[in-house]
């Protein structure tokens, strides 16, 4: 299965088979105040920063997110956009609840984004899809619902088919839908990494679509955060992830170690070049 997602000047593609796909998760405000203040206050020079630094370490897709307390988020997403594409080339991933702040990015994205997200409760489900319908995007499917995030994988598969199927009624072809079996913290429930991992095997088994990870909820609360991260990374990896909003910058070496071990590097070529690149974090 292949996702096509566009830039201005660059496509995307998430596969199946092929190399990882890291999603940049630097460029939202949950949990990083100094972002938080930056949006607040329009310094859009340290969007910039945090945009090229996660380029510069293999990011393929940048996520946009300016949810902050207060914010004319319209107004925020438009100007964090036009800031980011005029710093790099990649495509974007438009992080928003906000059918209005959807509606917003979308008007001014050249290409064709990816829309995070939607999940299986009905009200997300009529708020999101048509919008991703109008203008030709992808989008991620949580597998969640209005009876909120189920432990059993067998569940997490049927609100996978649930999105899958509301959005072919749309004509939202299946390629353009990623499903995101959800990650939670293993610190809460021991089973919890297992179970998405099972949802990986489950989804992928029975749609062969693309899978998308928040990998490092895994580690909440727990000591050693990317120890455990990139051992659930490469686990999820294995099992049929093809993409993660991630930390490129901490775990891009992770990622291309990875995809070597799993023969999706032709000569070692992606891996030798992020080492070269990045001597101290690869090593």
């Amino acid at each position: 299965m292949h996702t096509l997602l566009r830039s201005a000047t660059t496509e995307v593609t998430i596969k199946t088979d092929g190399p990882f796909v890291m999603i940049g998760e630097k460029i939202n405000p949950t949990g990083r105040k100094k972002l938080a203040e930056a949006l607040q206050q329009r310094n859009f020079d340290y969007v910039r920063d945090l945009a090229l630094k996660q380029v510069e370490f293999g990011a393929d897709v940048l996520d946009i997110n300016v949810g902050v307390p207060g914010l004319d988020e319209v107004f925020a997403v438009v100007e964090v956009i036009k800031v980011v594409t005029d710093a790099t080339k990649v495509p974007l991933c438009i992080d928003s609840p906000n059918p209005k702040v959807l509606n917003a990015a979308l008007k001014v994205i050249t290409g064709k984004p990816l829309i995070n997200s939607t999940n299986g409760e009905e009200k997300t489900l009529n708020a999101v899809l048509p919008i991703v319908k109008e203008y030709g995007a992808a989008v991620i499917g949580l597998t969640m619902d209005d009876h909120g995030i189920p432990s059993d994988p067998a569940v997490r598969l049927k609100i996978a088919a649930k999105i899958i199927d509301r959005a072919a009624q749309l004509g939202i072809p299946l390629e353009d839908v990623v499903i995101d079996p959800l990650v939670m913290t293993v610190g809460a429930d021991h089973m919890a990494g297992a179970n998405t991992l099972k949802t990986i095997e489950l989804v992928t088994k029975e749609f062969g679509v693309n899978i998308n990870l928040g990998a490092s909820n895994v580690s909440f609360g727990l000591p050693d955060r990317h120890t455990l991260n990139q051992t659930f990374l490469a686990l999820a990896m294995g099992a049929g992830a093809s993409c993660a909003i991630t930390d490129p910058i901490k775990l891009g070496a992770t990622i291309r170690g990875a995809d070597l071990i799993r023969g999706r590097d032709t000569y070692s070529k992606r891996y030798i070049q992020y080492c070269r690149a990045h001597p101290v974090e690869a090593k």
